[in-house]
């Protein structure tokens, strides 16, 4: 029953429900990418497509999905319809407090976004990509 607890902590967390840490930018603070891609609006109520950790650099990782994503996942469309947005939100790994052997998020460094738009981004099989680390556009 322990081991079941502190799983759903790690998992509520990791989608950032018990730990809301990303930053809200207000329209004057919404910057693109160099590739154009931008935070799109609502992305923390997207569904969640799968968690996942990385020992190697410590991070906590869930991947989200918007509705059309999450269609196409469902329908086991592919390739993925124009429209399709993913979201890898990061956070540091942090030993929990509560829960001996548990992680928990800490501080979120870094979120990146996939946007399907065959036309835009057809130099790259379709997809545009966007990474923000600490709020702010990235390579």
């Amino acid at each position: 029953m322990r081991r079941y607890a502190s799983t759903v902590v790690v998992l509520l967390a990791a989608a950032g429900i018990l730990f809301p840490s990303f930053p809200v930018a207000t329209a004057a603070e919404i910057v693109a990418a160099p590739t154009g891609v931008t935070v799109p609006k609502g992305y923390r109520n997207w569904q969640v497509v799968a968690p996942s950790q990385r020992d190697d650099n410590d991070e906590i990782r869930v991947i989200l999905g918007n509705n059309i994503a999450m269609k196409a996942f469902r329908a086991n469309t592919l390739p993925f319809p124009d429209g399709t947005i993913l979201a890898k939100l990061a956070w540091k790994r942090v030993a929990s407090p509560e829960f001996p052997k548990t992680f928990i998020p800490g501080v979120a460094p870094r979120i990146e976004f996939m946007v399907k738009d065959s036309k835009k981004y057809a130099a790259t099989g379709g997809w545009g990509f966007g990474r923000f680390i600490d709020g702010k556009p990235a390579d």
